[in-house]
């Protein structure tokens, strides 16, 4: 069966619209790496490196096993706001908005939260960790292309910025390309993802278009140690 193409609009689906949202939000605000920045301490993220408190900046600043927790708490929150949030139980009270809509507007709720933290005063990371946890929830099959062009772009450039947003850009286009009229607000949700990717990342393109954006030589196929 096609999945409709407008969202069913009416008082008690806002209201559910409203509060599942609200708790995506809540949920994505849980900051991996300032989360465990509180409980282990040590300095916030938000202080060293790049001065972003997402996993590539963890990485750099605390090490890997600290990134590890970082990418597991920030994947998790995003699957949980696209799979488990959703299904939360309101029928009681009001009506059920069209699944694929609400799922898609609790995904995108995560990843502005993990953004905008309202735990962390509004200074978050860039996205893109609860962006994967919530497409392996919507459309796990995704992850394959999306990934694929992360890791080429990567290896060739070494630019983790640049390899995100060329990654969540091509989603739209697989969709697009696969039959997007079939899925109206998973295609929907990867146009507004991809352009809200860019614009968390507009720092590393100004800084690439300077020649000062830092590389993840580790990760180049083709590096040469000066």
């Amino acid at each position: 069966m096609l999945e409709s193409a407008y969202p069913v609009v009416g008082r008690g689906c806002m209201l559910e619209l409203g509060l599942k949202t609200l708790v995506a939000y809540l949920l994505g605000s849980l900051n991996g790496s300032l989360v465990l920045g509180k409980v282990f301490g040590g300095p916030d993220v938000r202080t060293v490196g790049s001065g972003n408190a997402g996993g590539t900046n963890a990485l750099r600043a605390r090490g890997k096993w600290f990134a590890l927790g970082v990418m597991v708490i920030d994947v998790g929150k995003g699957w949980v706001a696209a799979v488990l949030v959703p299904a939360l139980a309101t029928e009681a009270v009001v009506p059920t908005l069209a699944p694929q809509w609400l799922a898609v507007a609790c995904a995108g709720a995560a990843v502005v939260g993990h953004c905008y933290p309202v735990w962390f005063g509004f200074g978050g990371g860039k996205g893109a960790a609860t962006a994967i946890g919530a497409l392996a929830g919507l459309a796990p099959g995704l992850l394959i292309p999306g990934l694929g062009a992360w890791f080429v772009v990567a290896v060739f450039t070494g630019f983790v910025g640049l390899s995100t947003m060329i990654a969540f850009g091509l989603l739209p286009l697989v969709v697009l390309a696969t039959g997007a009229t079939t899925r109206p607000a998973l295609f929907t949700f990867l146009v507004l993802l991809a352009a809200f990717i860019v614009y968390t990342h507009r720092g590393n393109i100004t800084r690439m278009l300077r020649h000062e954006e830092n590389r993840m030589t580790g990760l180049m196929l083709f590096h040469r140690a000066r």
